[in-house]
């Protein structure tokens, strides 16, 4: 007879707040980048818990195809995947957001521990311990980190086999020599082990020119509201009605391309800084760089991996 845990003897998710001294101060990069020749905001400045909700909703819109997708791929070939990469090791799922698209994985890898690393971090605490009430047993770790800048990932993680996880299309955020660097420290971060990772690959341009800017505007409100994340970040007082949403795919860098398009002349200050934008100007928000198998295998092999299978 099997005895059935009590309440009191269940789980709970263990939670590690990194201090990372290779990541640069928020306000000292967020400065910087809006006085640079070239305005930009790092992508990972979108996600404050209503941004992380905002991309929850994205990831819904008939748009918006990478979500639904990559859904099919996985549960289509989940026993192959599973023989591919293992069963039965810490599964690390970089950017894991809402813990949705690991926790369907959870039957298939069997992983012993779950890590859930992501820079939103009350977003992700709750979202681990929803997750945790679903699986009561298995051991749950949550990182709050910006891993884009480091991947060392601390004692609690343990020491067996890893399977990184990097779902979506989020490789698509770093050019491609920060891309080659990023796949480099997952490599040294699962010595060992493997990384299960999803690439979107080049299609038409209408199709990606409106997956990033949808019909409903919900992209624009996530575009948008980073600015609001900025201004509590910065002390900045942009206001948001006096900019618009651009998106658009640029055929010839194989990227996608966001923008925050200054919709008057507008100055905007800060602590210690100021710029004036002229009506038109941009912010850089994003690229989202879209591969093909033969492209992104290469990166791979130049990463150091020798191995791979798409």
């Amino acid at each position: 007879m099997t005895e059935v845990p009590s309440v009191t003897t269940l789980k709970k998710p263990l939670f590690v707040q990194l201090h990372d001294t290779h990541s640069a101060d928020p306000r000292a990069e967020l400065s910087a980048g809006l006085l640079a020749s070239m305005p930009a905001i790092p992508p990972k400045y979108f996600y404050d818990a209503l941004g992380s909700r905002l991309f929850d909703a994205i990831t819904e819109l008939p748009e918006y195809y990478p979500t639904r997708t990559e859904a099919q791929i996985l549960g289509s070939h989940g026993a192959e995947i599973a023989t591919a990469v293992g069963t039965g090791r810490t599964l690390v799922d970089l950017g894991a957001g809402n813990c949705e698209k690991a926790g369907r994985l959870f039957a298939t890898l069997q992983p012993r521990r779950y890590v859930a690393v992501d820079i939103s971090v009350e977003f992700l605490r709750h979202a681990l311990a929803c997750l945790q009430r679903e699986h009561m047993a298995m051991d749950m770790v949550g990182v709050g980190v910006d891993f884009s800048q480091s991947l060392q990932l601390p004692a609690e993680v343990g020491a067996a086999p890893r399977t990184l996880f990097y779902p979506g299309s989020s490789i698509g955020n770093f050019t491609p020599a920060d891309a080659q660097a990023f796949l480099q420290r997952a490599r040294e971060a699962s010595p060992g082990g493997n990384l299960l990772i999803g690439v979107d690959l080049v299609k038409a341009k209408p199709v990606l020119d409106a997956a990033y800017d949808d019909a409903l505007g919900v992209t624009a409100a996530f575009n948008l509201n980073t600015l609001a994340h900025v201004n509590r970040l910065l002390g900045s007082n942009f206001a948001l009605r006096q900019w618009r949403h651009v998106a658009f795919f640029d055929e010839a860098r194989s990227r996608i391309e966001m923008h925050l398009e200054a919709r008057e002349a507008v100055t905007v200050r800060w602590p210690g800084g100021e710029r004036r934008f002229a009506a038109g100007e941009h912010i850089h928000t994003e690229n989202s760089c879209k591969y093909t198998v033969e492209s992104f295998d290469a990166l791979l092999r130049r990463a150091g991996y020798l191995h791979t299978r798409c």
